[in-house]
């Protein structure tokens, strides 16, 4: 078998861990959940979860992805743990699953970066969404966006994803930094940031329970945790490197990003509406699309079709960056114990999922339907018996592992082993709880 793959530099590594991170997480999902959850409320509990939650158990990926040196799913067995194999097989099923619908939404980007040079849906937003979100279309733009992914992951972790990422994350951070800086000019932008970043905490304790599983669930999402992509990811590492201090950079920019996104979309929004508009509170996964679409028409003319093929160049961008990360987590598993061909391993998978995203791109009430699933049940799961593993039946070994390279000392290594057996623990299992009593609340299957 061939040696195996590992990161040039260590920069690799980050902006790949970021670029999985960021993607439609952070730039479609952030603002839409912001703008259904509570606005600040929202923003503060999830950067609570991202610091408190997600920062440990990133870690945790990490040490299990470094210390065996292979694949989410033979990750475990490699550890000695054969039992828990289940854990890397749920991540990898749970990133398929999210893969399967991200690529429809990440053909809706696709199409928008064309409507937006010809201004196509300047006269009728809604209309323009309705009709390229679901049907035909919809399904050519997500075998499109699926080719795409595939063609990256096929050249392979040095020459497809290290380069890739290494162009397309700091592309992100440029790009939206302008476009947050324009949009702080904008009238409106004061009662924007009010809304965005002045929590009422009164709120957040009367709506705890509505706003902590999708704002944990967020955190969850932006990070890639319990999608087997950091355990992969970290895979390729060697054991000069730090991992507290490469997890805390990754959170942060990660953080980072998804702020500078609300910077951009909301205060978008207040200047053309006054308020974000009750559709992008309430009209589904496509609601954001079309709010941000109508305030790009209201701008008309060169200045909102530029800004709208700008905005939804970066948000095509950072979807392809997480993209790549959640298809190559099968790839690297059939790539490590069988030998396969990394081509024919990602295009096969991904015509296979493009298959399976056929479904959300007919109909958009599959989609919501897929993403409430993954949010509510799929992702905490996953994290959460992952969690178990890393803190109660590997502990040892994992504190040795966190050590290795710099800024892993016996101090923090404890405190980390700590967090991740008591509190850690205690939230994701009160947002796996949250979640699947929330299910029950949620749209039947739709109806084929």
């Amino acid at each position: 078998m061939a040696e195996r793959e590992t990161w040039a530099t260590r920069l690799g590594f980050i902006l790949a861990a970021v670029g999985s991170a960021v993607g439609l997480g952070n730039i479609w999902q952030f603002p839409f959940k912001t703008a259904t959850t509570g606005g600040s409320a929202f923003v503060f509990v999830y950067l609570v979860a991202a610091l408190v939650i997600g920062l440990p158990a990133i870690l945790g990926e990490f040490v299990v992805g470094r210390r065996a040196n292979i694949n989410a799913v033979e990750a475990f067995d490699k550890l000695k743990h054969p039992a828990w194999t289940v854990v890397g097989a749920l991540g990898l099923l749970t990133g398929l699953w999210i893969l399967s619908y991200y690529s429809v939404v990440g053909g809706w980007v696709i199409r928008y970066m064309a409507g937006s040079v010809t201004g196509a849906y300047f006269a009728t937003p809604a209309e323009y969404f309705g009709r390229v979100s679901m049907g035909w279309e919809a399904i050519a733009f997500h075998a499109g966006f699926m080719a795409l992914t595939a063609s990256i992951v096929a050249f392979g972790i040095e020459d497809g994803i290290e380069k890739a990422t290494k162009l397309m994350v700091p592309s992100i951070l440029v790009i939206l930094v302008g476009l947050a800086a324009y949009a702080f000019t904008l009238d409106g932008a004061a009662a924007a940031y009010d809304y965005y970043l002045s929590p009422d905490f009164g709120y957040i304790a009367n709506n705890l329970a509505d706003i902590v599983p999708f704002a944990v669930g967020q955190a969850f999402f932006s990070l890639s945790l319990g999608m087997g992509a950091m355990i992969t990811y970290a895979s390729y590492l060697g054991d000069d490197d730090s991992l507290p201090a490469d997890g805390s950079l990754i959170v942060v920019l990660n953080t980072f990003v998804g702020l500078l996104a609300g910077l951009v979309v909301i205060p978008l929004l207040f200047a053309q509406f006054g308020e974000v508009p009750s559709g992008a509170a309430g009209g589904g996964p496509g609601a954001l699309f079309v709010s941000v679409a109508d305030a790009f028409a209201q701008l008309g003319g060169l200045p909102g079709k530029a800004l709208g093929f700008v905005f939804f160049g970066v948000v095509l961008v950072a979807a392809l960056s997480s993209a790549i990360s959640l298809l190559e987590v099968v790839t690297s598993y059939l790539v490590d114990n069988y030998g396969a061909s990394r081509p024919v391993v990602a295009f096969g998978f991904a015509g296979g999922l493009f298959v399976v995203g056929t479904l959300s791109a007919w109909n958009t009430a599959w989609l919501g339907w897929f993403d409430t699933l993954a949010y509510g049940v799929l992702l905490p799961l996953s994290v959460l018996l992952g969690v178990i593993f890393v803190g109660w039946v590997y502990g040892p070994e994992a504190v040795d592992e966190i050590k290795k390279g710099t800024g892993g000392g016996e101090t923090f290594a404890t405190a980390w082993l700590w967090s991740m057996r008591t509190y850690v623990l205690v939230g994701v299992f009160v947002t796996l709880y949250l979640g699947v009593t929330g299910i029950y609340e949620a749209p039947p299957i739709p109806v084929l």
